[in-house]
């Protein structure tokens, strides 16, 4: 039977669990990983994933940095109360109180597919203040045509059943279903990680708060602010990404007035999990 994840008994083997800490904000109980010493640095994951799709990216960054990893709201280990507004602009105001509970200011903010695009609104909003954003396949671009115009209100609509996240995460128990559903995304990834991936997918509200994401999910707004960003921004693509067109990037770095992208062979959507050491390589000083 699918069941919820918790902290406490689920968490042992996390990666990089050492770092693991739970922190209270209004409604929110956060998983958050931090780590290392030097500048903060603040790492957002893509939706439906976890910390755990750091594990080796954040023992590097710590030998320079002072990492941030949290959970996002719903996902993981962080727990909601209520109905929360898991939109980008409710997420970056939640991660907003998460920092000044942590009394953490990040010069450097990392983002994996929609987290690139969290770290991008919360800096035009005014909640951050990065020295430099990268973008790993970042998803800024909404999907196009007619997938949009149904896909919004068909997420809006499986939000509102609670049987729904049960369902998926009754199919998760079937490992081939998850490693189909990785396997989309053009990478190839660790045992270990498609493992974590099998136990996020069979936890009902991590489920419940990835559907109730991609409804609320609104990159118009985003798109035409990104000219306005100030920091520099670098866009990592992988050739490989079945998920966001690795054109993508070039299109963006047409909006964003300091901005450079690097491509990088071999490496599919999850390219920081195949290959952490190339992606640190890239990042920072």
């Amino acid at each position: 039977m699918p069941e919820a994840l918790d902290f406490d008994r689920h968490a042992r083997d996390w990666p990089n669990h050492a770092a693991s800490r739970i922190v209270e904000t209004p409604g929110i109980r956060w998983h958050v990983q931090v780590a290392g010493q030097g500048p903060p640095l603040l790492l957002l994951h893509g939706t439906g994933a976890s910390t755990h799709s750091w594990a080796g990216l954040l023992p590097l960054l710590a030998e320079r940095f002072t990492v941030i990893a949290p959970d996002l709201p719903g996902q993981g280990f962080t727990s909601v109360t209520g109905r929360r507004d898991l939109s980008i602009t409710g997420m970056s105001r939640a991660l907003r109180a998460l920092l000044d509970t942590l009394n953490l200011e990040p010069q450097i903010a990392v983002g994996h597919s929609a987290g690139a695009a969290i770290a991008a609104r919360m800096s035009l909003d005014g909640q951050l203040n990065p020295q430099s954003i990268v973008a790993i396949n970042g998803a800024f671009i909404p999907f196009g045509g007619l997938v949009t115009r149904l896909f919004s209100p068909l997420a809006k609509l499986l939000t509102l059943n609670p049987i729904v996240p049960r369902i998926f995460a009754w199919s998760a128990a079937d490992r081939s279903s998850v490693e189909r559903l990785l396997k989309n995304t053009g990478s190839v990834i660790p045992e270990t990680s498609l493992a974590f991936y099998q136990r996020l997918f069979a936890s009902p509200p991590h489920v419940a708060a990835t559907l109730n994401m991609m409804a609320s999910w609104d990159l118009e707004p985003l798109i035409r602010d990104l000219p306005r960003l100030k920091p520099q921004m670098l866009l990592v693509t992988a050739e490989n990404d079945l998920t966001i067109p690795p054109g993508d990037a070039h299109l963006i770095s047409r909006l964003v007035p300091f901005s450079r992208t690097i491509s990088l062979p071999a490496l599919g959507h999850l390219a920081h999990e195949e290959n952490p050491g190339r992606i640190a390589e890239l990042i920072g000083p």
